[in-house]
């Protein structure tokens, strides 16, 4: 079975974690299909957002597969356990990356990897359901791992995400929501719904806008001030301004 589940239109793809049966616990197949898809995305033109959701698992992601990729590290040459260190964590780098905005559908629990797929989207519809846990220190590794060390205190203020790192406890749906880390909180037969209309307004825009501006916002995020952050912003919209100018 394929791990992931992908399909467009009209402009909206809409990717789905396939492992019902394991939570969507992420195995080796599922990196493979992610990375594959990540790869694809980079260039596509046809996809203005993308919709990221947990299908028929009862909850969104539980994170590494513990059962047969989590023990395949461990047993790995240093090497090998490093370039799959790698390869996971950047995953995160690559939902940022791509062009397309990604809205993330979560409901029930999101772990470990789960809650860092959910923190790289950009944009977070969560059921009344959804809950979240930097799980990585609960197994005896440490808390600041998948780029939970970055998201976090950048979503929520690194007084809480300190919390939430340091001891791996619950982050339920409803203080995430108090706490900005959601965009919405929805019934779970409502997410997708939510989703699909947001997305759809996103994608009948400029869709080079689009693309430019999920690219200012990941850039100033880091930006080294108010300066750097205007320049990002001055040179997308004259940009956009000269091709429009032009294709008119």
């Amino acid at each position: 079975m394929d791990r992931l589940l992908f399909k467009q239109e009209e402009g909206i793809g809409y990717l789905t974690l396939n492992r019902p049966d394991k939570y969507n616990a992420v195995d080796t197949q599922m990196l493979d299909e992610m990375e594959a898809f990540i790869t694809a995305r980079m260039y596509d033109n046809t996809v203005s957002v993308i919709i990221l959701d947990g299908g028929d698992a009862k909850g969104f992601c539980a994170g590494l597969d513990m059962q047969t990729f989590g023990p395949d590290i461990f047993r790995m040459p240093p090497v090998d356990a490093y370039n799959a260190q790698v390869r996971l964590s950047r995953m995160m780098l690559g939902l940022r990356k791509i062009p397309q905005p990604v809205i993330c559908c979560i409901h029930g629990a999101a772990a470990g990897i789960g809650f860092s797929l959910a923190m790289a989207s950009d944009v977070r519809i969560l059921a009344e359901t959804a809950k979240f846990s930097a799980a990585y220190i609960n197994i005896g590794l440490g808390g600041a791992d998948m780029a939970a060390s970055y998201f976090l205190p950048r979503l929520i203020g690194s007084g809480r995400a300190n919390e939430f790192l340091l001891t791996g406890n619950w982050l339920e749906a409803e203080e995430a929501m108090n706490l900005g880390f959601g965009s919405r909180l929805v019934p779970k037969e409502k997410m997708l719904d939510t989703a699909v209309e947001m997305a759809t307004v996103m994608a009948g825009k400029n869709p080079m806008g689009l693309r430019m501006t999920k690219e200012a916002i990941n850039i100033n995020i880091d930006a080294g001030g108010l300066e750097a952050s205007l320049q990002m912003e001055d040179r997308n919209q004259m940009m956009l301004a000269f091709a429009m100018h032009h294709k008119g």
